[in-house]
């Protein structure tokens, strides 16, 4: 209990540290996201974007960056967005569902070759126009940022989809992700990132689909039997304000934030392969068990889970899947 109540009070003066860096007359935004700050990608460049703002912005702006759910998780912090109790985030792409589901097109299974084809995906014109499609309900895409590439794991040796079957396998709570798992005979549960570990240690689920930094930021690997390179599928997110927040904002302010933004979005979704490939040495320098896939054992795979794509189409549209698959034929 004592140790429960340090690590509140640590958390609870961390903010109030940060709220007091800020000047009494600065524009204060609170980004709340819900990984690691120091080894996920997302982490990484949230705090890269909070520095570079507080120093550049000399005191007009004041970024204080919330990791590890310690403000809002993922599942509540669009409406607290909505309703101006925080000003940033960057959830992953699948809990966007009730507003729009052009984004299924990145949680179909197999849909990008590699992290390349997916920037090169969204830096085209079907990816730009994406990032607006909130914009009536409130929410302004600004910046995609890239996790990685998902691999599966479980208590058990997966090499073939089959080898999953009767599994309860935590996916977000994504209607894609949750046929894809179907597609393997498993059983999907949705839950909170944040409750993954304790969940995969207590076997209330008993394998897991995400990156190598994730799995390494979290120690997921700790409680699985090993974790299968499949590349699967991709986690993203999207770095997201109120309309009503940015709209607020002086002209010069935002363009200076926004300009901000872009270099770092720039600048860390270049490194994300690198601090992947880290996470993955990680793993094994830790003792964690990677199995790869012969390419037979890979084409069961996407033999599996493709038809998934169908069931899709009218939301992701036939025009975007085929120019990612375009793209794919370039990487």
């Amino acid at each position: 209990m004592k140790a429960w109540t340090a690590a509140l009070a640590l958390v609870w003066l961390s903010a109030t540290v940060a709220l007091a860096a800020c000047p009494p007359s600065a524009i204060v935004i609170k980004f709340a996201h819900v990984v690691n700050a120091t080894d996920n990608p997302k982490g990484i460049a949230a705090q890269m974007f909070a520095d570079r703002v507080n120093a550049e912005m000399k005191g007009r702006v004041c970024v204080e960056v919330f990791p590890n759910s310690s403000l809002y998780d993922d599942d509540t912090v669009l409406e607290a967005m909505l309703q101006g109790d925080v000003q940033m985030a960057a959830p992953s792409l699948s809990k966007f569902e009730d507003l729009t589901k052009v984004f299924r097109i990145f949680d179909l299974p197999f849909m990008f070759k590699n992290i390349a084809a997916v920037d090169a995906f969204q830096t085209s014109p079907a990816g730009e126009r994406m990032k607006s499609v909130m914009v009536p309900r409130g929410l302004a895409g600004l910046e995609f940022w890239h996790s990685g590439m998902k691999q599966f794991s479980a208590n058990r040796p997966l090499l073939l989809p089959s080898d999953a079957k009767g599994i309860k396998i935590r996916v977000q709570p994504s209607a894609v992700l949750i046929d894809e798992v179907k597609a393997m005979d498993a059983i999907p549960q949705a839950m909170a990132f944040s409750d993954v570990y304790g969940a995969l240690k207590t076997g209330v689920v008993d394998g897991q689909e995400n990156t190598w930094s994730n799995i390494w930021g979290q120690k997921l690997y700790k409680v699985q039997d090993g974790i299968t390179e499949t590349n699967h599928g991709v986690l993203e997110y999207l770095v997201v304000t109120s309309v009503a927040f940015l709209n607020s904002l002086p002209p010069d302010i935002r363009h200076q934030l926004l300009d901000i933004l872009h270099q770092v979005t720039v600048e860390r979704n270049a490194e994300v392969t690198a601090v992947e490939a880290a996470s993955r040495q990680a793993i094994l320098d830790a003792g964690g068990t990677i199995r790869t896939l012969t390419p037979a054992q890979r084409q069961a795979w996407i033999t599996a889970m493709k038809p998934v794509w169908a069931d899709f189409l009218p939301d992701v549209s036939q025009a975007n899947i085929d120019a990612a698959q375009a793209i794919n034929a370039r990487f």
